[in-house]
């Protein structure tokens, strides 16, 4: 019997990728409903590719969508709204999961009655090396696991299954924000400390590293980090503006860590310096800063 979940794949330029993404779905030893391939104007075979997998999905049902270039949020809304299940499950393109992926998120889902499940990843590098992403510890650290979030961002996109209502209930993916959206989203979901959810130990996501998954926008990334860390500042109390400077360090370290890997040591060097300055910034934009109310983007 398939699960009752809906696999969500924005897919750009990913003709040599989406392959290996569908064929980790229709791996799974617990199917799901269907999967969604949203082909986000690509000028390849993107689409193509992912049609001609159809006789390999072993009786899942496979939907191909084509859009207008319009960025991996729009697509991933473009497929929520389609979506004909009870849960919804994220995976990229050029990412993979392990045969289990499903089975085992469900297992811990329905058998602590949680609302979103996450788990740990391996990062494959491109000269083939492989590095655990420990997730799981970080949900564990400290007494509030969204506080946690809040500031390292712990939830990957490629490992979280949700109920597909709260998804629609928050908005779903801001398309205003060129990057991360994705945190955006699981902030606004969970921000709710009634939303019930867990990060699991197993690793049972493949995250293909590629050049530009590390380095590309970083200064885009930078804003739009700094931009959603304003919006959820208020809703974490008395303790907003430790959360709101700690946040704003690990954004403008991840910038130093982006120039660094590309040889870009001024601009590394530049990253570290600009931190002093934006926690004064933040702070004073923060004490003026009211809970966020979303917008419907789907």
């Amino acid at each position: 019997m398939p699960l009752d979940v809906s696999v969500i794949i924005p897919a750009y330029r990913a003709e040599s990728t989406i392959r290996r993404a569908l064929r980790s779905v229709a791996a799974q030893t617990a199917p799901p409903t269907e999967v969604i391939v949203v082909d986000d104007g690509s000028p390849d075979r993107t689409a193509a590719t992912a049609e001609a997998c159809r006789t390999e999905m072993g009786g899942i049902t496979l939907k191909v969508v084509r859009q207008q270039n319009a960025g991996a949020g729009a697509a991933r809304n473009q497929a929520i709204r389609s979506a004909g299940s009870a849960y919804v499950a994220f995976l990229d393109a050029d990412d993979e999961w392990l045969p289990e992926k499903l089975e085992r998120s469900f297992d811990v889902l329905n058998g602590a009655g949680l609302d979103l499940v996450s788990h740990n990843y391996d990062a494959i590098a491109q000269d083939g090396s492989v590095a655990r992403v420990d997730c799981a510890a970080k949900f564990r650290e400290g007494p509030d696991p969204f506080a946690t979030l809040y500031r390292k961002g712990y939830l990957a996109t490629s490992t979280l299954i949700t109920r597909r209502d709260l998804v629609v209930s928050a908005g779903g993916f801001d398309t205003t924000l060129a990057n991360a959206q994705d945190f955006d989203l699981w902030l606004a979901i969970l921000q709710d400390r009634t939303i019930a959810f867990e990060v699991f130990d197993d690793a049972l996501t493949r995250y293909h590293v590629s050049e530009g998954s590390i380095t590309a926008h970083t200064e885009r990334r930078v804003r739009c980090c700094l931009e959603i860390a304003l919006r959820f500042a208020p809703t974490l109390g008395s303790s907003k503006y430790i959360n709101l400077w700690m946040r704003t360090l690990a954004v403008y370290l991840e910038a130093c860590r982006a120039y660094r890997s590309r040889n870009r040591y001024v601009m590394a060097f530049t990253a570290v310096l600009r931190a002093g300055p934006a926690l004064i910034v933040m702070a004073i934009k923060a004490a003026a800063a009211t809970p966020p109310s979303r917008q419907m983007w789907m």
